[in-house]
């Protein structure tokens, strides 16, 4: 029997483990699809329950010895309809690409036309991009955002009426706007079309009462469980009662095989925290905190796309800043700050080198930053961005930015 432990018998690992946790702790994560799960929700994702084949569903297994199984993924379930007053829930799915993709198995013929949201406007791959597969698959046919930076739902509406689309999709990876779900239920409904919203940047602040809520009126939403739901990382299809049965069909055996039953532990978890009274405080202050930075950077003279948030994120072209996505992106992570370059809505560069930078405030919020230390960062990430080319400078922020972090611990029990 195994008896070593990972100091024991993989040092080198650990040493990686070891530095990637210093990197968290000292520096700013801003990347707004990240977050830091709590060390009950770890304690789970390492498991025994990583040990266990459990194909199937509850009640309905394929392999002996899953009645502590079917506990565990039964009361991910339970606890994910208490939180959006979902009809059904699948926790299976591995991440959020699969999640969407068992979705348009489930619900469409090769062929049939989806109008999802334009990458560069602020949606996902998986939302119908010419590199996907599922777009080799799939008719999508992307709308875009106006001059204003809105969905621009007359136009959504004369599209729908010209393409008679099988599915609507909305949700986002980098749009910063609230969604009307009624609006665009009223359209797919005129046009005979089924609705879909892909909520996985927006689950935490959905949960946690701050944002407008699909799940009740939508055929189906798709989500992730990391980012501002601050669980393991993960996707989870909530659907009306209807759909049920094609949906579970879809997502095994149609596209996974076993479950990672340790990480649905890990979300059930996840989903006991969001239904704490706390939870919502801090979604609260996930948008508190987007709004400061959204300030400042206004009053610095930054581009803002969409024209500012209403949830998590910000889309900052930094073009007129005299650099690219990239270079703004290379030199805060010198600085210690965590963003990542993007492409800004019919942006002129490539994606691998775009105009913008998005950047969130999930992660430093959970750990317990707050209004004055938002001015402060916004401050140093203007102050990176004008000194983009300057080590020294960058060194001297770095400095003071693992100062700040050491007021705001994460892990120190930890390896």
């Amino acid at each position: 029997m195994y008896t070593h432990t990972l100091k024991q018998f993989d040092p080198t690992i650990l040493a990686s483990i070891k530095k990637e946790q210093q990197r968290q702790e000292e520096g700013l994560e801003m990347i707004p699809s990240e977050n830091f799960v709590s060390p009950a929700v770890l304690e789970a994702l390492g498991s025994v329950l990583t040990n266990k084949y459990s194909e199937g569903y509850v009640g309905k297994r394929y392999y002996g010895g899953c009645e502590f199984i079917d506990e565990v993924e039964q009361l991910a379930i339970d606890r994910a309809k208490q939180l959006f007053g979902a009809e059904h829930v699948n926790v299976q799915p591995l991440s959020g690409a699969p999640a969407n993709i068992a979705v348009y198995f489930a619900l469409l013929k090769p062929g049939d036309t989806v109008l999802g949201m334009d990458l560069s406007h602020g949606g996902h791959l998986t939302h119908g991009h010419p590199v996907t597969a599922m777009a080799k698959i799939f008719n999508f046919v992307r709308y875009k955002t106006n001059k204003e930076g809105k969905i621009d739902l007359d136009n959504l509406r004369q599209m729908a009426l010209e393409h008679k689309p099988k599915m609507i999709l909305v949700g986002y990876s980098a749009y910063s706007r609230e969604i009307d779900y009624a609006a665009i239920k009223k359209i797919a409904d005129e046009v005979g079309a089924l609705t879909m919203a892909d909520i996985a940047h927006i689950a935490g602040l959905i949960a946690g009462g701050q944002m407008d809520n699909p799940v009740p009126l939508f055929d189906v939403v798709s989500t992730t469980t990391h980012k501002t739901l601050r669980g393991p990382r993960g996707g989870m299809i909530m659907c009306q009662q209807i759909h049920a049965a094609a949906i579970d069909k879809s997502v095994f055996p149609g596209l996974q095989g076993g479950p990672h039953e340790n990480n649905i532990a890990a979300k059930a978890v996840a989903f006991k925290e969001a239904l704490e009274p706390e939870f919502k405080d801090y979604a609260a202050q996930i948008k508190k905190n987007a709004k400061i930075l959204e300030n400042v950077f206004r009053e610095k003279g930054y581009t803002l796309c969409h024209g500012g948030t209403d949830n998590h994120l910000l889309l900052i072209d930094v073009t007129n800043k005299g650099l690219a996505g990239k270079q703004a992106q290379i030199a805060l992570d010198k600085a210690g700050i965590t963003v990542n370059k993007n492409m800004i809505p019919d942006d002129p560069r490539s994606p691998m080198d775009p105009s913008g930078i998005r950047l969130g405030t999930p992660a430093i919020t959970t750990r317990g930053m707050k209004e004055a230390e938002m001015e402060q960062i916004a401050t140093w990430i203007d102050e990176v961005i004008t000194n983009w080319n300057n080590d020294e400078k960058l060194d001297a922020i770095r400095w003071q930015v693992k100062d700040l972090t050491k007021k705001f611990p994460l892990y120190p029990t930890l390896v």
